[in-house]
């Protein structure tokens, strides 16, 4: 296991070395400056403007400026907000684990509906329960997630006042009260993402579960006389769950692309909302830093993803 990880790791460096000069140098030859308002600024002498594109080194070769980051990444500097006047690093971690918990809350609620739903429906192929099921499938994971997010809005906040709608990060309340209100800003966002990953996780565990139930050793299980729950749980589900396992992991950065405009409907304080305001602002350093943070938790996830797998099917080696 150790050398699989030293090994898996090994590979992810290029990756992210890779996925690093193509960003920075679409950011580059991007249109637009970051500093571009202080040349139409005349309370901003010339040879200050000079200076400070002198220091970020905004007049340097791509490549020189791709050098440099890199080296101050290396050291543990993610660079300067020009429209926050902060380090880079000191927004990505007040912002991170709000993006975190919604993220993770969304998927296990999505997982925890998926799998019961999609198991029970392919236990009992073309029944009543499997149509319905198959029908509000096809419904979650047609609808956009901005539009289902405005539905929730509608009908939650505006109709029913049963819950907030614009995610507040500094609450006044305390102890319980505090974890209560903390859950009803959270019940839309978290509904919104996972019920849209559910849907499409709901078809996909029907799907593989109806294959492995088609297999030898599943029929022969039941000729055993096993219990029809024992051979699903035993048998079934746990081998269905492989390929669903590669699906969330592939699925990650549209989890993520979904995130960011779930935290713009329902206004929450993450990185996804950082980062379009740093793309309104044209704020390179922050752009760069948090979607290099997206990739990184990618191919984190898919490492999961490829552990998870010799815990599913024994059979699997990491040699």
């Amino acid at each position: 296991m150790s050398r699989y990880l030293i090994r898996r790791l090994l590979i992810a460096i290029p990756s992210l070395l890779g996925i690093s000069v193509v960003l920075f140098t679409v950011l580059a030859l991007a249109p637009g400056d970051p500093f571009g308002e202080l040349a139409t600024n005349p309370s901003i002498p010339p040879e200050v403007q000079a200076s400070l594109r002198l220091k970020f080194g905004l007049d340097d070769p791509v490549p020189v400026r791709y050098l440099h980051w890199l080296t101050a990444m290396l050291h543990g500097d993610w660079g300067f907000s020009f429209a926050s006047r902060v380090n880079v690093d000191t927004l990505i971690l007040q912002r991170l684990p709000t993006t975190l918990a919604v993220i993770g809350a969304s998927q296990l609620f999505a997982l925890l509906t998926a799998l019961p739903i999609g198991v029970y429906a392919a236990t009992r192929p073309y029944s009543v329960f499997d149509q319905i099921a198959g029908t509000f499938a096809l419904i979650g994971f047609s609808l956009p997630t901005f539009f289902t997010g405005i539905v929730f809005i509608l009908v939650f906040s505006i109709y029913l006042n049963w819950l907030p709608f614009v995610f507040r990060s500094d609450l006044s309340a305390s102890g319980l009260a505090w974890w209560w209100e903390e859950i009803r800003q959270s019940i839309m966002p978290v509904a919104v993402l996972g019920l849209f990953q559910g849907a499409t996780w709901t078809r996909f565990v029907r799907s593989a579960v109806l294959d492995v139930t088609r297999l030898d050793y599943v029929t022969t299980a039941r000729a055993k006389g096993l219990r029809e729950s024992g051979v699903v749980m035993k048998h079934v589900v746990r081998n269905a769950l492989i390929p669903v396992v590669t699906l969330i992991a592939l699925q990650m950065p549209i989890v993520f692309g979904g995130a960011i405009v779930t935290e713009q409907i329902f206004r929450i304080p993450g990185i996804g909302s950082l980062l379009i305001s740093a793309i309104l602002a044209n704020d390179t350093p922050v752009i760069m830093a948090v979607t290099f943070v997206f990739a990184c938790l990618v191919i984190m996830f898919n490492l999961i993803a490829d552990l998870l797998y010799g815990w599913l099917d024994p059979r699997i080696s990491y040699s």
